[in-house]
């Protein structure tokens, strides 16, 4: 018997048997414009109910250290603008494309910048969290029977956008304390968002952390200095999830499997994203840790983008049947799908993915 995407979900991160593997996906922003323009999408459709994915997600806090702080355009061009924002941070932004920012300079580079300037700032304000928003994508998630995660940065995504990744990680080798303050900080001041939405909106299904701690064969910190410093600000946000009885799913892009024991042992239930171009092997995570995470990813993104159905074919018959072993497994990418990627291609890649995903049993 066909099961929802609520049902589907909510078992396969326990591991439970299952009907078939589960399927989400993110996007660029530029790709739903291009595949619009291209006739394959109505104008602002949903791509959550085009694909008809298992579940979806929302993210209702806002961030940045001061909220009344007017964002300050410094220099702009036809392509660039360079601003100066509330995190007292500057960054370069692309205005024609989706695009990571570049890090220009940071206001706060150690310690005493961080206790003067921004942790004072750090309140469990109202005006941080978009009720509104977060009330309306629940509701509409469970109208659908979907799976619905509230979606968020945890620590190190909240850390690095004020003091850069530079200064982030100087501070965890020279003045480590500094750093587990900007954790434990965060930690708590999400913690008491989190109390107060739920309180007033209800919970969701799920927890999803953004938190991208690796690069290309590498973490951005050791596995030690992962449970020194971040790990007890992780076990915190993972035991309140898991308190009101929520699973907890974390991405992070880059090469992270050495960190993943000790995010098993803070509390995750899923790994998402798996990016086979850091180094992550999606075979080797579920060989070593499927018996204890779900796994959502793992699907090499450069075969998407490189159109090639034959690679896509390859790869998803060489890695569903191992993956979807036990339960445990959600389609997606291993990172987001951009504009270069056709729509043909996508749709190929969920066709063939969710045929080989079937359970005989079901």
């Amino acid at each position: 018997m066909s099961m929802t995407g609520m049902e589907r979900i909510s078992r396969i991160l326990k591991r439970k048997s299952v009907d078939r593997i589960g399927l989400f996906e993110h996007f660029w922003g530029d790709t739903q414009k291009a595949w619009t323009e291209r006739g394959h999408l109505k104008p602002d459709e949903d791509l959550t109910e085009h694909f008809n994915f298992d579940m979806t997600e929302m993210w209702p806090f806002y961030c940045v250290a001061d909220l009344d702080f007017k964002v300050e355009t410094i220099e702009e061009d036809s392509e660039t603008i360079l601003e100066k924002n509330g995190n007292y941070a500057v960054l370069r932004r692309h205005k024609l494309h989706d695009a990571t920012p570049e890090h220009v300079d940071f206001t706060v580079k150690d310690r005493a910048g961080w206790e003067e300037l921004i942790k004072p700032l750090l309140k469990p304000e109202r005006r941080r969290i978009n009720f509104q928003g977060y009330k309306e994508a629940k509701e509409k998630a469970a109208k659908a029977d979907r799976f619905f995660c509230w979606s968020g940065v945890n620590v190190f995504e909240q850390i690095h956008p004020v003091c850069g990744h530079e200064y982030m990680l100087i501070g965890m080798a020279m003045d480590s304390d500094w750093i587990r303050d900007m954790a434990e900080t965060y930690s708590r001041l999400s913690i008491e968002l989190m109390e107060l939405l739920f309180a007033e909106c209800g919970k969701p299904d799920g927890i999803w952390f953004y938190e991208d701690m690796g690069f290309k064969e590498r973490p951005f910190m050791s596995p030690e200095m992962y449970r020194e410093i971040i790990q007890p600000s992780h076990k915190k946000t993972f035991d309140y999830a898991h308190s009101i009885g929520l699973p907890v799913i974390v991405h992070s892009c880059g090469y992270v499997e050495p960190l993943v024991p000790g995010l098993i042992e803070a509390g995750m239930d899923c790994l998402q994203v798996i990016e086979i171009k850091a180094g992550m092997d999606i075979l080797r995570l579920k060989k070593n840790f499927g018996h204890k995470i779900a796994l959502c990813g793992g699907m090499d993104a450069r075969n998407l983008v490189a159109n090639d159905l034959k690679a896509i074919k390859n790869e998803l018959e060489e890695k569903i049947p191992a993956v979807m072993k036990g339960s445990g497994y959600i389609l997606h990418s291993d990172h987001s799908i951009p504009n270069n990627c056709d729509y043909e291609t996508y749709r190929f890649f969920v066709d063939e993915g969710l045929r080989l995903g079937k359970y005989l049993n079901s």
